[in-house]
């Protein structure tokens, strides 16, 4: 698309036009955006075009439309994070770091996209903007609680979304829409301008329909050779350059233990899959994964609960029943606990970094299951029934909890997909999106159009 664009072949303005049609259409039924910016979009393709029959190079993502979870400030619009309360917010006088830069880079907003009450969710399903859809079945989750990033992507209602990755927030949609997502390493992507969950395990970062367009879209939102959001983060470095240099010897591992898939039929087929692509055989017990995953499970309640303790006390009500409870509980959890769970959660991270010593990538499942139906509340996992919102996260909690960048790679193994999370040592997003490369390339890990009606 950029490429047209750039070369005159095709206007920014017809690309615009063709999705702002295609959001009016199917976004009925998927319920993916919540704010559509068609004045914006529209001025926006008007000023590319006009800058490329000047001659001038309107930069990597020319044209290219893209939309963002409603938790990134755009500006003009009050920033939702998926909630009643802050829609009395006042509009954002301007738009998130990230979104600037995408603009900054040719790219078209097109609109804020639904997600999960102040992001604190698994399931894409909204108790005051709805729930929002599966595009390879409407009767299915999108998954959360980037849900509007998953469905709008995976639906072709926009080629990149932007979400955010606290437990598993861009990964478990990815997954259960079947595209690629990546979760950068914690404190890799600047998260100015975006409404907080948890402080110390907020992740923002891109999904996409190939890995092409997700390194693309990553390398732009680094911001190439500007100051990074973290002293400790090393100078970004461009990953498009490296995405075909192939995947010989790397040592690949599969995740055991904690990430076990018995009884799981679709996700140890999918991990089995990719494992077999990749050459893995040995598989290694994650020790401390179910200790971290406790961990993430008590900093993000109390964390978050304290974030939004004066909301509890003035607007109870305007809450989401189910969020509000977590967060009241939050409030109540005792000082030690939370610093026990940090005292886990370094312990974890130093028995990642002994692991990586000797290995190059890890592969773990994404979710234990494909999307389940809009309202299901258990899922059967291990011989148990269980509660489906939090055990969605089941695989994706302990990898954040540690703040590892993580590739979602989409694979079909029957009516709808799942995912496989490639992860890599801090730093490596390069790596993760180079196999992620390798398994499309082959066939393994590939972004089926949706099915169905649409």
């Amino acid at each position: 698309m950029a490429e047209l664009v750039r070369s005159g072949a095709v206007t920014s303005q017809s690309i615009t036009l063709m999705f702002l049609e295609r959001i009016e259409r199917l976004n009925p039924d998927l319920n993916a955006f919540t704010d559509v910016t068609a004045d914006r979009a529209l001025s926006q393709s008007r000023e590319i075009d006009r800058a490329v029959a000047e001659g001038n190079v309107p930069g990597p993502l020319a044209g290219v439309p893209f939309a963002v979870k409603n938790l990134f400030d755009v500006e003009g619009l009050p920033t939702r994070a998926g909630s009643m309360i802050n829609r009395d917010r006042r509009p954002a006088l301007r738009d998130a770091l990230l979104v600037e830069r995408l603009v900054q880079a040719g790219a078209v907003l097109l609109g804020a996209l639904n997600m999960g009450e102040y992001a604190y969710d698994f399931t894409g399903e909204n108790a005051h903007d709805g729930a929002c859809r599966n595009p390879h079945d409407l009767s299915h989750m999108a998954g959360g609680s980037s849900s509007g990033s998953g469905a709008a992507t995976a639906a072709g209602l926009s080629p990149v979304s932007l979400g955010s990755d606290t437990n598993g927030s861009i990964r478990v949609p990815s997954s259960l829409c079947g595209i690629f997502g990546l979760k950068p390493t914690f404190g890799r992507l600047p998260r100015t301008g975006t409404f907080p969950f948890c402080d110390s395990l907020d992740h923002l970062g891109p999904l996409a329909r190939t890995s092409h367009d997700l390194a693309l879209t990553y390398d732009v939102l680094q911001g190439l050779h500007a100051t990074e959001a973290s002293h400790d983060c090393p100078r970004s470095q461009p990953t498009l350059p490296t995405l075909d240099q192939g995947i010989d010897g790397l040592r690949v591992v599969i995740a055991g233990g904690h990430f076990d898939t018995a009884g799981m039929d679709e996700a140890a087929g999918a991990v089995r899959v990719v494992a077999q692509a990749l050459g893995a055989k040995e598989t290694v017990d994650v020790d401390g994964a179910a200790e971290a995953r406790a961990a993430a499970f008590l900093i993000t309640n109390g964390e978050s609960a304290a974030f939004h303790l004066d909301r509890l006390k003035t607007r109870a009500m305007d809450f989401d029943p189910e969020t509000r409870d977590r967060f009241l509980a939050g409030a109540l959890l005792p000082a030690a606990w939370l610093i026990q769970a940090q005292r886990v959660r370094r312990w974890f991270h130093d028995k990642m970094m002994d692991l990586f010593q000797d290995v190059d990538l890890v592969i773990a499942p994404a979710t234990p299951c494909p999307a389940p139906l809009v309202g299901q509340t258990t899922l059967p996992l291990r011989g148990e029934t269980v509660a489906l919102r939090p055990n969605l996260g089941l695989f994706t909690q302990p990898i954040s909890c540690v703040g590892l960048p993580v590739v979602t790679v989409p694979v079909w193994s029957g009516q709808l997909p799942i995912g496989v999370q490639l992860i890599a040592a801090p730093w490596r997003e390069e790596l993760c999106l180079r196999v992620a490369r390798a398994l499309e390339m082959t066939g393994v890990a590939i972004a089926n159009p949706p099915r169905g009606p649409h």
